[in-house]
């Protein structure tokens, strides 16, 4: 009887034995089984996350985003040497006189370094593009990214008749580079997000639209560029030239360049990309930019009585092609080329186009008679000289 109770204790034993690996073994199974499907669900909430907060961004954030890495701070030194006046100049014996010049500062006759700073962004491997008034007769550049790391710049090659200057930077990429887009089809009324950092600080953003294209910087009064500017309302700060100008995706457009103070003020301009690209790459390839010009300047006339626009010759300087060719004060433009001409930015586009060295066909109405000319466009340069 013994050996029977201790049968059956021992098949007890094994029974629950046998159910404890069961449950052990099923619980690992289920723990293998869940794992995946666990971790599948922790990555999917985390996918979630990201497209919930993505989502949540506007569309300036994500604009800054994808460009904010490639503006850099443009910080130039220039040389300053003390100031010419003979030691025997009356100035340095009238107190008053010495005074009002600011004479009796000492440090004022000293050798000085002037510090400025502008802005600019990274648009190709190592090479910035800025304004050329941001480093005009600097004698060294320092750029700074965002990342706080600092590199000399090396000047490439500057034209100051579209305010654009190229640099690279001495140093090793990878660099952060910006999107540029297409100033061809931005229209009034998109949205414009300037960047740059005024006064040193970082990504600093506004927001504005497309006020107007082709802005001609005669009609602001500047007459020693040669540009057509787009005109926005998003603020462009002291230091923000050479910025970028972005659209709602993110992408240049345009090259923040100058303010307008005075009466007027709060009208910010900037430099359309693609025109900041061609000049850039003569820039690059040549170390120079070439302008064709006829020598002539141009006003644009409307007349009321008839609805109609018209473009006049104002001045011929002399001895430039077209002097030479017979164009004339008060000549009306009706064709350049190929192009009816309807406002001057019409004729310089087309002379741009055509280039250097090169016959154009320009007719003109000259009192009550049409005049067909050929002239043969100079480089600005020669104009000069």
């Amino acid at each position: 009887m013994y050996q029977n109770y201790s049968k059956i204790i021992i098949k007890s034993k094994l029974k629950n034995f046998n159910h404890r690996n069961l449950l052990l073994s099923s619980a690992i199974t289920m723990s293998i089984i869940c794992q995946p499907y666990l971790l599948s669900q922790t990555k999917n909430k985390a996918k979630l996350n990201e497209v919930y907060q993505s989502s949540h961004k506007s569309f300036i954030t994500k604009a800054v985003e994808k460009t904010g890495s490639s503006v850099v701070t443009i910080e130039s030194q220039r040389y300053v040497k003390k100031r010419k006046f003979s030691s025997n100049s009356p100035l340095f014996f009238d107190p008053s006189l010495k005074k009002f010049f600011g004479l009796d500062l000492p440090n004022e006759n000293l050798p000085r370094i002037e510090q400025s700073q502008g802005s600019g962004f990274i648009f190709a491997d190592g090479l910035v593009l800025t304004n050329a008034h941001v480093i005009n007769k600097s004698n060294k550049v320092v750029i700074g990214l965002t990342n706080g790391k600092k590199y000399i710049g090396k000047l490439i090659g500057q034209d100051f008749f579209t305010d654009l200057a190229v640099l690279k930077i001495e140093g090793k990429g990878p660099w952060p580079k910006a999107k540029l887009g297409d100033s061809s089809k931005i229209q009034v009324g998109d949205w414009a997000i300037a960047v740059g950092n005024p006064f040193g600080l970082e990504n600093t953003v506004t927001l504005g639209i497309i006020s107007n294209l082709k802005r001609n910087v005669t009609q602001l009064g500047i007459y020693d560029k040669k540009l057509e500017l787009i005109q926005t309302d998003a603020a462009i700060n002291p230091g923000n030239s050479g910025g970028p100008l972005l659209n709602s995706n993110g992408e240049v457009i345009g090259i923040n360049t100058l303010i307008r103070s005075g009466p007027g003020a709060g009208l910010s301009f900037a430099i359309p990309i693609n025109k900041a690209k061609e000049i850039a790459y003569q820039l690059i390839n040549n170390g120079k930019v070439i302008h064709p010009m006829i020598g002539i300047s141009l006003i644009n006339e409307s007349s009321i009585e008839t609805n109609t626009n018209s473009v006049k010759v104002g001045y011929v300087v002399p001895n430039s092609p077209a002097n030479k060719s017979g164009i004339m004060v008060n000549d009306i433009i009706i064709k350049v080329g190929n192009k009816e001409i309807k406002s001057a930015s019409d004729v310089t586009s087309e002379i741009s186009k055509n280039g250097i060295n090169k016959k154009i066909k320009i007719l003109l109405k000259r009192k009550n008679k049409f005049v067909t000319l050929k002239v043969i466009p100079t480089d600005i340069t020669n104009l000069e000289n």
